[in-house]
């Protein structure tokens, strides 16, 4: 079988901040074809910021392809502020962008933590929303984050849970301790604490390869404003309630909704797709059995890229 490859290179129509308020602007950019199906790409994280690998994902005579970088995240401003950088502010944030573009209904397309984003979305603004693409859902449960630092990952890699572990002086609370170290008031302390959370992160993300790329923490600058926003999240758990996301999926509206998981993937576990299909009547879910997180592996990339497909299929007669 040969798999699908990204589309091609295409420059955005237009690359502009947004006020947002607060202080906040949200960087966007608007490509493909303006009568085109609309579709927001929501990135990982929080704080991963989008690439232009992204717009890929869509086809350019058909879709309409937004993406924006989230509070503090990227390329909007102030980089990596975490104050007044919540879930309903991100969610406040994707219905003014879509008045600002005019758009009356859009598909949402996301990815591990945007994943959490578009479901939250979905679930308060239903009638904006015209089709859904999850990849790696991550539903931003207690067991969830519970898996990505005790009770999963840590067990299927003892090494690199104990060098973290160990780089906060073994705390009853890892969360709780890392937050403290990256907003605190030592510079070097933060640091390295960035540092020992992009390396473990690292480790669990690429679980399904045979190595871990060297390179992943990037500039300090950059690992440092990451570091903040994700621990920002997790210590105020999400800014949800336990459950929110699956206990409100009654609210979403009824629109194709395509699943896809890693059967590989250490960072968020394929359990999670798999109650959000149970919890979604007709909706599709494709697990992928020897693929891990990201959607850049070809095996990811290729399902979503058939699934973006299969929505303009779907939805163009309607537009």
């Amino acid at each position: 079988m040969t798999l699908r490859t990204l589309y091609p290179a295409t420059a955005p129509r237009l690359a502009e901040w947004l006020p947002v308020g607060d202080g906040h602007e949200i960087y966007f950019e608007d490509a493909g074809v303006i009568e085109g199906l609309p579709v927001v790409f929501l990135h990982g994280g929080p704080g991963g910021g989008c690439k232009p690998s992204h717009r890929q994902f869509f086809d350019p005579t058909r879709y309409r392809a937004v993406l924006f970088d989230q509070r503090g995240a990227g390329r909007s401003r102030p980089f990596g502020a975490t104050a007044h950088n919540t879930t309903p502010h991100l969610v406040a944030d994707m219905e003014r962008l879509r008045e600002h573009l005019g758009i009356p209904a859009w598909v949402l397309f996301a990815g591990s933590w945007g994943a959490a984003l578009a479901l939250a979305y979905a679930e308060q603004f239903p009638h904006r929303v015209r089709g859904i693409v999850l990849r790696g859902a991550f539903l931003a449960r207690p067991c969830d984050v519970d898996w990505f630092l005790h009770a999963g990952a840590a067990r299927l890699l003892p090494r690199a849970w104990a060098a973290l572990n160990a780089s906060l002086g073994h705390p009853d609370n890892l969360v709780s301790a890392m937050h403290q170290a990256l907003f605190g008031p030592d510079p070097a302390l933060a640091l390295a604490a960035a540092r020992a959370w992009t390396a473990w992160s690292g480790e669990v993300v690429m679980y399904s390869f045979n190595s871990v790329d060297s390179e992943m923490e990037g500039p300090a600058e950059e690992m440092l404003a990451k570091a903040r926003i994700e621990l920002h999240y997790a210590v105020n758990r999400y800014f949800l309630s336990d459950n929110q996301l699956l206990a409100q999926a009654h609210r979403l509206p009824q629109v194709p909704v395509h699943l896809v998981h890693g059967q590989r993937d250490l960072t968020c576990t394929a359990d999670a797709s798999w109650a959000l299909h149970q919890a979604i009547p007709g909706s599709r879910l494709e697990i992928l059995r020897t693929a891990g997180h990201l959607s850049g592996e070809p095996l990811v990339s290729d399902a979503l890229l058939r699934a973006a497909d299969q929505m303009a299929d779907e939805l163009l007669g309607h537009v």
